[in-house]
């Protein structure tokens, strides 16, 4: 795979707490050269990556949801996807309440994606649904991912790359054989060269969310 067919495959990402003006300007104005899929910034930065962005036809804007911890209530979450939709946000990668998962609430679970998948789906916006592997069992994974086919969810999500640990190639499989043809895998969260990147797109990954785009496809 040659670094322009690996570009489109990245949310070129940055979600560090210390985010200026400057390097949203910076990250959109790369996004733009080496034409990624997306750039990925807090919500904060979304109406300021949009406007970087307006005139590119291929570089989409997208935005965390309750990130990284994911534990908000739904209203929040939905009125967050909103109000990102407004500013220009197309993608949305929502972290899933990872306490109701763990403790098997799967009542709050399914009307969470269901709410998400409404507010997303009437906008004609991409949803993601971010799993944060690291913390949860094969069989909570597997659960969820059905959970998230019951709502037609776009992609099945590894990690915030806030967590524990990241994408996995064991988790990106087990995803990808669950979804099939009904969803897309994104594998993000400590990919920081081509070699992580191709493997995670051998297992099965759609797309790959990280920080390190320009490494990775060797510019």
């Amino acid at each position: 795979m040659n670094s322009k067919e690996l570009a489109r495959y990245i949310d070129h990402t940055l979600l560090k707490p210390d985010i200026t003006n400057e390097q949203v300007d910076k990250l959109c104005s790369e996004a733009i050269e080496y034409n990624f899929a997306s750039v990925c910034i807090p919500p904060y930065f979304v109406k300021k990556a949009s406007e970087n962005l307006i005139n590119s036809e291929t570089v989409k804007v997208c935005t965390v949801i309750d990130f990284p911890l994911g534990y908000d209530f739904v209203s929040a979450k939905v009125s967050s996807i909103k109000k990102a939709i407004e500013f220009g946000a197309t993608e949305i990668d929502a972290v899933i309440n990872i306490p109701a998962v763990k403790n098997g609430d799967w009542k709050t679970v399914k009307y969470e994606l269901d709410s998400m998948r409404t507010i997303t789906k009437i906008n004609d916006a991409v949803l993601k649904i971010i799993f944060e592997t690291c913390y949860l069992t094969k069989e909570e994974i597997e659960k969820l991912a059905y959970a998230c086919l019951e709502f037609d969810i776009d992609y099945l999500k590894t990690s915030t790359g806030f967590g524990t640990a990241g994408a996995t190639v064991e988790d990106v499989k087990l995803m990808k054989s669950i979804a099939g043809n009904k969803a897309k895998v994104k594998a993000s969260g400590g990919i920081r060269t081509k070699e992580d990147a191709l493997k995670m797109i051998k297992a099965g990954a759609s797309r790959i969310g990280a920080s390190a785009g320009i490494k990775i496809i060797g510019r």
